[in-house]
């Protein structure tokens, strides 16, 4: 690679990357605003959270095409579409005078982020030599861990200062330059594809992942009630008939084949259960901040903001290990942090203030980003370079799902507490915030298994 080819593909990356960080950054930047929104609009709690479940929903689905368009199209015109994706949704928002605008808006910036981060991820994956490989994805994950962490701090930032429209209004310039930057630098091209896009495996894969949101949110309004159990049924049963359609069918949406190994589903499930955690929190956090020790919106955001720098300083050093040591111990060490700082929260929950909150999120942000860019890195060499697009569209769609999942499920259990609970809404909004960090601490726990159990797999052949 010549050297002005060589800069010319990380300016591309960092065009793909700025667009993904301010995608991801609006994914979570509403958080803190969510009491706001719901005496503005006159609606409730379980049905604000749409604004980021949608939102985090939509990216799902738009990436179960990724694997299909990166081989089919130039990304850079899917960069483009991205960007333009977002401007338009941006500018819906921020005049958004209903709740159904907004929704509206969220949905078509979600459009946009499902493109844009497995671009950023193909980029990397197909023009980044693989003794630098680790290095670069610890990058992109700093960018999509570090994003929506910070969102609710600058969500916080500007609401306090202004108001929530703002915060749609400042990310209209980086938008643009991310559009002109991809236009000048992007010219990865696709592989192409020997079949048709699979239609119906992507209606089938959408209202399956639809159906079981929507069973979480259920739990917000009515509990664990009849409707909850209908709806995940009817959700399993969609989405065991996408993967049948998605194998049987004339061409495939995604490839699946590459859960064939043990290894590739093990690291899937942990980066499922890394970002539900990730997520969950950025959303559990402000929520419980305000409603419980009465902190303004900024402070609430404020408190993911030290963790979120630590994330974001150790997220390529990571991979500066991985490169240098293999994967297994950074995987490891980083998953015992993790869970170290979810037992920590969950024990001393009662003493919580702004500043202890701070200090433990942390060391959960410290775990986390040791864990999950290596988590992908470490799934790529286990598949051919071909199968590369395959694990970045599965992983990115499995991480935006977990997100999803992750925040309906935080919210609905806070929400059925402050609605059925005994108490004042301070108190009932602390039993349901004290659920969701013991989900949280019982998945971390699992995602340290699942990595230990990965590595005596990948020992063994």
């Amino acid at each position: 690679m010549s050297k002005a080819s060589n800069k010319r593909v990380y300016w591309a990356i960092a065009s793909a990357a700025l667009l993904t960080f301010i995608g991801i950054l609006n994914e979570t930047s509403m958080n803190v605003v969510y009491p706001q929104l719901v005496k503005q609009f006159g609606v409730p709690l379980s049905t604000v959270q749409w604004i980021t479940t949608g939102y985090l929903l939509t990216v799902t689905i738009i990436m179960g095409t990724t694997a299909y368009l990166l081989r089919q199209f130039p990304a850079r015109w899917l960069h483009l579409a991205a960007a333009l994706a977002f401007i338009a949704g941006n500018l819906m928002g921020t005049t958004a005078e209903s709740f159904g605008v907004l929704l509206a808006g969220r949905v078509i910036q979600g459009i946009a982020t499902g493109l844009s981060t497995p671009i950023m991820f193909q980029l990397i994956f197909t023009d980044i030599p693989r003794e630098k490989l680790g290095f670069m994805t610890g990058i992109a994950a700093m960018v999509i861990s570090f994003a929506p962490a910070l969102g609710p701090t600058y969500g916080g930032l500007v609401a306090a200062s202004a108001s929530w429209r703002e915060i749609y209004w400042f990310l209209l310039p980086l938008a643009c330059l991310a559009l002109i930057g991809g236009q000048l630098f992007i010219r990865n091209q696709p592989f192409g594809n020997s079949a048709p896009f699979s239609s119906g495996a992507l209606v089938l894969l959408a209202l399956a992942l639809s159906a079981l949101i929507y069973a979480i949110s259920l739990i917000g309004k009515g509990g664990f009630s009849v409707s909850f159990f209908l709806m995940a049924a009817l959700g399993i049963l969609l989405f065991l008939a996408f993967i049948y359609v998605n194998n049987h069918g004339k061409t495939q949406l995604v490839n699946l084949g590459i859960f064939q190994s043990k290894s590739i589903w093990l690291a899937a499930l942990t980066y499922f259960g890394l970002q539900f955690v990730n997520i969950g929190l950025s959303v559990a956090v402000p929520v419980y901040a305000q409603y419980v020790l009465g902190s303004s919106s900024l402070i609430a955001g404020l408190i993911l903001l030290p963790g979120s720098i630590v994330g974001a300083i150790l997220a390529p050093i990571s991979g500066t290990l991985a490169d240098h040591f293999g994967y297994k111990k950074p995987l490891i060490f980083g998953a015992s942090l993790f869970v170290a700082g979810l037992i920590l929260l969950t024990l001393i929950q009662p003493l919580l203030t702004p500043l202890l909150f701070v200090l433990v999120h942390i060391l959960i942000r410290a775990g986390f980003n040791l864990t999950f860019s290596n988590t992908i890195s470490n799934a790529t060499t286990l598949v051919t370079r071909k199968q590369s697009a395959d694990v970045n569209s599965v992983f990115n769609m499995v991480q935006q799902f977990a997100g999803s999942l992750g925040v309906g499920l935080a919210t609905a259990l806070i929400a059925i507490f402050q609605k059925t609970g005994s108490g004042s809404l301070a108190v009932r909004t602390c039993q349901g915030g004290r659920l969701d960090f013991i989900v949280f601490l019982l998945t971390g726990i699992l995602v340290l298994l699942m990595i230990i159990g990965n590595f005596k797999l990948q020992e063994e052949k």
